[in-house]
């Protein structure tokens, strides 16, 4: 089975985020960077399957030149080789740019699955893997919890049936052909940490470098400002009886908050 996982590059979750002088970006200068947490999970699980059924996981990522580093990191944890889509004008760009760029980068590939995290720990669109498959016209499923692959003679699999985290702790099992994009969810299996065997193989394997420039035109996207939350304490203290607090409680609810 052939197996495309991609991989976002995301600012590190302990870094405070510092705004460049338009508010408009980070400072990238400052940035200290990570794998997205959900997309390691899409790594592992396809680097499971791979172990059930053979094939080949390729590590797909889309930005500057720094994302090397977490392909790097994936071809140590596992895959076989990678794809880099390069650009600077990709750090910024927007679900559909780089779902585009991935599409255009995969067209000279056959993959039998195309996984994703669920969403990017910066931005949260939730988004590229659903655009990516309509751009590769691919059938898609999102939150996925558990993945199993009717495996044909060959091994390279013929279906899919897929575990849907849906909402209040539901769950749905859906089946589907192959070719196929799914969106994984944090969770779904025990994360491998790379070897020393794994880290010294990885710098042998081979990463391609595609030119990926987004068009003019081509976001749906543009953010227009950005600002850190300020801490501030509005604590309010509701004195008199508790029939009297309750009360003063319930309409300041209603009529400041508006949650009621």
């Amino acid at each position: 089975m052939k197996i495309a996982v991609c991989i976002k590059q995301v600012p590190t979750r302990d870094w405070q985020p510092r705004l460049e002088p338009g508010a408009t970006w980070i400072r990238e200068t400052d940035v200290t960077y990570e794998t997205n947490e959900p997309d390691s999970y899409a790594l592992e699980e396809a680097l499971r399957l791979k172990e059930r059924l053979g094939g080949e996981v390729v590590a797909c990522s889309a930005g500057p030149s720094r994302v090397t580093q977490v392909l790097r990191e994936a071809l140590a944890r596992g895959a076989d080789r990678a794809i880099h889509v390069e650009d600077d004008s990709l750090a910024q760009a927007d679900a559909s740019v780089v779902a585009s760029r991935l599409a255009d980068a995969m067209a000279g590939e056959t993959f039998d699955l195309i996984l994703t995290g669920l969403q990017s720990d910066d931005q949260g669109f939730a988004q590229t893997g659903v655009v990516l498959a309509e751009r590769l016209g691919l059938v898609h499923a999102t939150i996925i919890m558990e993945v199993d692959v009717t495996a044909s003679p060959g091994g390279s699999g013929s279906g899919l049936r897929v575990k849907r985290e849906l909402e209040g702790g539901w769950f749905q099992w859906v089946s589907m052909p192959l070719p196929a994009v799914l969106t994984i969810q944090s969770g779904i299996n025990q994360l491998r940490y790379a070897t020393l065997k794994g880290i010294m193989a990885s710098k042998k394997k081979e990463i391609r470098k595609v030119a990926g420039g987004a068009a003019p035109g081509d976001a749906k996207i543009r953010i227009v400002g950005l600002h850190t939350p300020q801490k501030a304490k509005k604590t309010q203290m509701i004195g008199g009886t508790p029939s009297d607090a309750a009360k003063e409680l319930v309409r300041k609810l209603r009529e400041e908050a508006r949650v009621l």
